[in-house]
């Protein structure tokens, strides 16, 4: 399938909240992962089969949490090219996860926001 969702990752104000709610609400495995993000921590969540995600600190002064959906691409540089060209707002422009892939995330021209994702090596 072309486009599959891929991630799903919680921006949350309060990540040892959403971490002890989650765990305790569903059956997920939470992972710590030594990445150097804003809020400092980033954890995996491995759902078995399915789309699996991450959690991490909201970066955004006074936003809400929120999760957001990430869609795999083959070029990441020309998929947000493209989503501008259709009018959509680049809230993040292409951006490298060091070891993983790049990442960029847009707002399409209703307002819903969408992550895009290119893995390294595809």
């Amino acid at each position: 399938m072309p486009n599959p969702f891929v991630h799903v990752e919680l921006n949350t104000t309060s990540l040892p909240k959403a971490k002890a709610f989650y765990s305790k609400l569903f059956a997920w495995k939470l992972t710590e992962l030594p990445m150097p993000t804003p809020g400092g921590a980033y954890t995996m969540i491995d759902v078995g089969e399915g789309t699996g995600g991450g959690m991490m600190k909201q970066m955004c002064p006074g936003a809400p949490s929120a999760w957001l959906p990430y869609v795999q691409v083959k070029d990441i540089d020309a998929a947000t090219k493209k989503a501008k060209k259709l009018r959509a707002k680049i809230m993040k422009d292409v951006t490298e996860v060091e070891g993983m892939g790049w990442l960029s995330i847009i707002v399409d021209p209703t307002g819903a926001v969408l992550g895009l994702w290119e893995p390294k090596g595809e």
